[in-house]
């Protein structure tokens, strides 16, 4: 990704003021209101954004504007730059994050979990074992849901064990989203049958496009937690996990911040332990002497 350089010289005064590429022209943006906006984001969340992104970016914000009854970027780059203001900060890392998930995507993972990794796990759960597993970028809760339900297809009784799910992610609005667990129609079409059935109820109430809307039973609530986490801030979590997710998250982060959050997962995992990445993602850095390439992009902590 060719990611903006937000250390490198300074640009010129006339390029700075330069109008960037917009949808309409609504309201005024230029280069320097690009990179101020780039910077911020940089600094709360580890993501850079592409040179090319300025379209992007004002599509996003835009409405972000227009709640404040603003008429530039330069305007609102001045609401944003005060660090006081943290809650329009965070809507604008909300505006400009995007949640792509569904329920058993990248499917191999989940197969790989029942097959071969939770099985001595739950066992040793049922003699009073522990067994924690952490969905880390966890958006509006697909993935750590599809997780809980793989548990309890295996132990239908996971509730009365040490059988825990951390999700996480530094999106407030997304980790409400997942806390609720209320979901439309469309989006349980990739679970199986026999277990929508199982792990879903109808929550009574139609989406805005009409949807009926389902919510997950207690028995998946009673395994997961979620919790607004920065994966470039302080993890305040104790003890390690036997499993860690965390797919198509690093992709938007450079070299550096990247490396530094998998040695970080290394840490975090207990030897034997499994983490998961996405598609496109291959680990690098300190954690590949510490990490064996297992298959299908997973990876194992050796010891």
């Amino acid at each position: 990704m060719g990611a903006l350089k937000l250390d490198g010289g300074l640009a010129t005064k006339a390029a700075d003021n330069k109008k960037v590429g917009t949808p309409n022209g609504e309201f005024a943006m230029t280069e320097a209101d690009f990179k101020a906006i780039a910077r911020m984001l940089y600094e709360d969340a580890g993501i850079f954004l592409a040179e090319t992104k300025s379209t992007f970016v004002y599509s996003r914000l835009s409405k972000r504007l227009r709640v404040h009854g603003l008429n530039s970027f330069a305007e609102y780059c001045e609401l944003v730059g005060n660090k006081n203001n943290t809650e329009e900060r965070m809507a604008m890392l909300a505006a400009l994050t995007t949640n792509v998930t569904h329920f058993f995507r990248e499917n191999h993972h989940f197969e790989h979990l029942k097959s071969t990794f939770l099985p001595p796990l739950l066992d040793a759960a049922k003699r009073g074992g522990r067994v924690r597993i952490w969905s880390a970028g966890c958006s509006i809760g697909h993935e750590p849901y599809s997780i809980a339900m793989t548990i309890l297809s295996m132990l239908p009784d996971a509730g009365r064990y040490d059988v825990r799910i951390l999700a996480s992610d530094i999106d407030p609005n997304v980790v409400a989203t997942g806390r609720a667990g209320v979901y439309g129609e469309s989006a349980l079409a990739s679970i199986p049958a026999e277990m929508r059935r199982k792990f879903f109820r109808s929550a009574g109430g139609r989406s805005r496009d009409g949807e009926a809307e389902f919510e997950v039973v207690d028995a998946m609530r009673s395994i997961v937690a979620f919790r607004e986490l920065n994966l470039n801030g302080s993890w305040p979590m104790k003890g390690q996990f036997d499993a860690i997710f965390c797919r198509n998250v690093t992709i938007y982060f450079d070299q550096k911040t990247r490396e530094k959050v998998w040695e970080r997962f290394c840490e975090k995992l207990r030897a034997g332990g499994y983490l998961y990445v996405g598609h496109s993602e291959r680990l690098s850095g300190p954690a590949l002497s510490a990490m064996a390439y297992d298959a299908n992009t997973s990876y194992r902590k050796k010891g």
